[in-house]
């Protein structure tokens, strides 16, 4: 038995049938066509398939895509604007906060409702804030230099070097 549900995913309405047991990061990817929103665990554990529902952080993978009736969807995609890049993906490119790039979508995601909540946060708050969110490649160093870097931009107070850190 399905069930028809509508949610606005970056702005755009879909109503569409799914079987209760649906989980959003597969109707999100296989439906609705937005493979920016990663699956790397389907536990919880890793972070890959976080997006924004009704701009709060929440992992697609634990979701049931009944439970997003009648919500607001914000993926990695809805990000850029035909202004430019989102200062979140401008960071991460800016400060080589990526390496494979399989955990960007979800910790670009996560960072953005932290800075939402906190404008200025410390490199400790950072780490906190991302701890749910897994990178098996990068060492997180440039990860939270690229959060600190778009906490600037998005304040206007001057930038932080974009140099890059090896470990």
């Amino acid at each position: 038995m399905t069930k028809t549900i509508t949610l606005k995913v970056n702005g755009t309405e879909h109503t569409v049938e799914v079987e209760p047991r649906t989980l959003l990061v597969h109707l999100i990817r296989e439906n609705i066509s937005m493979t920016g929103t990663h699956i790397g665990c389907d536990t919880s554990s890793c972070g890959a398939c976080t997006i924004l529902v009704n701009g709060k952080s929440a992992k697609s993978c634990t979701l049931l895509a009944v439970q997003a009736d009648g919500k607001e969807i914000t993926t990695v995609e809805g990000l850029a604007t035909a202004e430019g890049l989102h200062p979140i993906q401008e960071g991460f490119h800016l400060n080589h906060a990526l390496h494979c790039g399989f955990c960007t979508p979800g910790m670009m995601m996560r960072a953005i409702e932290m800075l939402e909540k906190n404008p200025n946060p410390t490199e400790e708050e950072i780490r906190w804030g991302i701890s749910g969110n897994l990178c098996r490649c990068t060492g997180y160093n440039n990860i939270v230099k690229a959060i600190q870097w778009t906490s600037a931009k998005m304040q206007g107070k001057e930038l932080p070097s974009t140099e890059p850190e090896f470990v």
